[in-house]
């Protein structure tokens, strides 16, 4: 229930391709143990992202807010996916491309 599988076709590729994309999104930044978090300001030029994060340097969640997840969005900023290791050790199994992981 915390993904959809979009199947992908690319010409001139006969291997199929799939688009995990996650629909959980967790509020989970530990903005102390965090580096180099940054928030949208009224200077910024984007008042509809006031208060949002601008860049987070090195992440660090805080995993009493996760829970049972085993994949999510970091609420606030879109570049990451979280997975468990449970899940990154499967995914790697299976021989998955297009992955890196950095312990969070």
């Amino acid at each position: 229930d915390e993904v959809q599988l979009i199947p992908v076709t690319i010409p001139k590729h006969p291997d199929q391709y799939v688009i995990l994309v996650t629909t959980r999104v967790i509020r989970c930044i530990d903005e102390q143990a965090s580096e180099g978090v940054r928030f949208w300001e009224a200077r910024h030029g984007k008042p509809e992202r006031i208060g949002e994060y601008r860049s987070v340097d090195i992440m660090r969640i805080d995993k009493s807010k996760v829970g049972d997840a085993k994949i999510f969005r970091p609420w606030g900023w879109n570049a990451s996916l979280i997975v468990s290791e449970e899940l990154k050790t499967a995914l790697e199994r299976t021989g998955a491309t297009g992955m890196f992981f950095t312990e969070v």
